[in-house]
């Protein structure tokens, strides 16, 4: 009997606990597709510390937009800010320090 009683209670606790966990106005909205840009990014052969993203704009309007490098230990760091016209390819680079431990990942940002 003690065990129903329990059982029910953390049951109902559970349940309560449910709506107020994710209000449904704070349900996470879907990523965007980056603005009509499509991208790749890579790291240079002989200098690993190099990176960039070479994106194509795929809208009817100029974007602008550089890379966003994540440099291990040492500060992460952004690339030259580049602008793309319609159906255009454009390239954004930036370089670690010295002292990093190496890229860690390379994104974009939409101006």
């Amino acid at each position: 009997m003690r065990i129903r009683a329990i059982t029910a209670v953390a049951v109902a606790a559970a349940l309560i606990g449910l709506g107020t966990v994710l209000p449904a106005s704070a349900v996470p909205a879907r990523a965007d597709i980056r603005s009509g840009l499509d991208c790749a990014t890579w790291i240079h052969n002989n200098d690993p510390l190099t990176g960039g993203v070479d994106c194509t704009n795929n809208t009817n309007g100029p974007i602008t937009f550089h890379a966003d490098i994540v440099c291990g230990w040492a500060p992460d760091v952004q690339g030259n800010s580049v602008t793309a016209q319609p159906g255009g390819t454009e390239e954004s680079v930036g370089h670690c320090a010295i002292y990093s431990t190496g890229i860690g990942h390379i994104g974009w940002t939409v101006e």
